[in-house]
Formats: C-alpha cells, sequence, structure tokens
C-alpha cells in the first residue's frame, strides 16, 4: 500500500476551498476548541470550522482505493518489463561478446555501436514510462479532491459551515468538527469507486505516481538496462 503521506499535495486543494469561503480568515482560527462548536436541536454538530483528513479521505473512499491498486498493478507490470528487458539485452550481449572472434573489429563496431543504440532507447522509453507514472501518484489525490468538492460543499453547508481546513494544519480540534468519515461515506455513495465517471470522461489511465521510496524514479524495478556496450571490454 502507498504512504499516505506521498499525498499531502491535497492539503493544497483544501486550503484554496477554505480560502474561497473566508479569504479573511485570522490565524486564531487553527486552534479550534470546543466552544466553536453548536448542537443543532436534531443533534448534528454545527461548526463555521471543519476539518478534514485529505490523507485518510484519499485512502479510505473506493475511489482512492482503486487509484492505489492501479498504481501498484501498473508498477509491478513496469518492474516485470524491465526484468524481462534485462535479461533479453544480457543474452543479447553474451552473445555479442561471443561472435566477437569471428568479426573484423569493424563489423564488431558496427554492430557494438547498434546494440549500444538499442540499450539507450529502451532505457529512455522506460525513463518515460517511469515518469508518467510519478505523475500520475502525485495528482491522484488531486483528482480524488475535484471530484469530491460537491460532497465537501454540501456537507459544509449542512454544518453551517464557511471553511474546511486540513486537520493536519490545526494545533486543536473538538472531534466532531471533523467530517473525515462523513466524506468518505458521501463520495463512495456518490461515485462508488469511480470508474463509472473515468470511463465516461475518457480517463481510463491511471493518474501517474511517483516511485516508491528506494527505488530510482526512472526505472521503478531497479533493473540495469543499461546493458553496456561490448566494445568497451
Amino acid at each position: 500500500m502507498c504512504d499516505p503521506a506521498r499525498y499531502r499535495r491535497a492539503g493544497a486543494f483544501l486550503g484554496a476551498l477554505a480560502l474561497s469561503f473566508a479569504p479573511l480568515l485570522p490565524a486564531s482560527a487553527l486552534i479550534v476548541a470546543g466552544g466553536a462548536v453548536q448542537a443543532q436541536e436534531i443533534g448534528t454538530v454545527q461548526s463555521a470550522i471543519l476539518t478534514l483528513d485529505p490523507d485518510r479521505l484519499f485512502t479510505g473512499t473506493l475511489v482512492g482505493q482503486r487509484l492505489i491498486a492501479q498504481y501498484e498493478a501498473e508498477r509491478d507490470r513496469l518492474i516485470a518489463s524491465n526484468r524481462e528487458l534485462e535479461a533479453e539485452l544480457r543474452a543479447e550481449e553474451q552473445a555479442l561478446t561471443d561472435a566477437r572472434a569471428d568479426m573484423t573489429p569493424k563489423q564488431f563496431r558496427t554492430m557494438a555501436d547498434a546494440f549500444d543504440a538499442k540499450v539507450r532507447s529502451i532505457r529512455q522509453e522506460n525513463e518515460r514510462k517511469a515518469r508518467d507514472l510519478e505523475r500520475g501518484r502525485e495528482i491522484a489525490p488531486l483528482s480524488l479532491m475535484r471530484m469530491a468538492e460537491p460532497v465537501l460543499v454540501q456537507v459544509m453547508r449542512e454544518r453551517g459551515g464557511s471553511l474546511i481546513l486540513d486537520n493536519r494544519q490545526v494545533l486543536l480540534r473538538a472531534d466532531a468538527i471533523d467530517i473525515t468519515d462523513l466524506a468518505i461515506a458521501r463520495v463512495d455513495a456518490a461515485v462508488g469507486d469511480g470508474s463509472d465517471m473515468a470511463t465516461e470522461e475518457g480517463a481510463d489511465a491511471l493518474p501517474e505516481i511517483d516511485a516508491p521510496d528506494g527505488e530510482d524514479s526512472d526505472n521503478p524495478s531497479g533493473a540495469d538496462t543499461s546493458g553496456g556496450n561490448p566494445a568497451d571490454e
């Protein structure tokens, strides 16, 4: 499972949403005490200030879970593909080295240069795929926040809220003003895992995501596709 800490850029969306409803929010609003919360007659907590955990919204919704699973599947496919390419290149390199004794230096140099060009082309293509995957992972939480915006606005109105803050930026709060669980349930009810919406918009492809920690973002498999020119041996 992807580390939720990687999805903190979603907080920027909440900041923009908050500013649209309260452009003059004082710094003291970051300290939200129980006095800011009022009980409505029907028991629903009303508060001008609400909080949301963007990380948990992403990992807790069906949409977020689908995007995470899709990323992991695409990452695994890229890893497997890179390993196959690595094995093929090593075999081709060995075959060229073995045939060296039967070639003239010029023939061998020509074939070695062609092999080197092939390796560079494969490396560039793998780097492009890895960057695409990286970009998708970065924008996936923002895509979810855009999808969830109507739900969040509706919850905010129901709660009498003027703004929603990223709860990681709040020093103190009453649990009753945290709408994360409600938002997760509402988003799930509204869009499910989001696959139908993606199909309608022609956007089935996963928004690309960053390579996990400990791996080269340009080569998620860690496979050595650099090959190596046999002429250099």
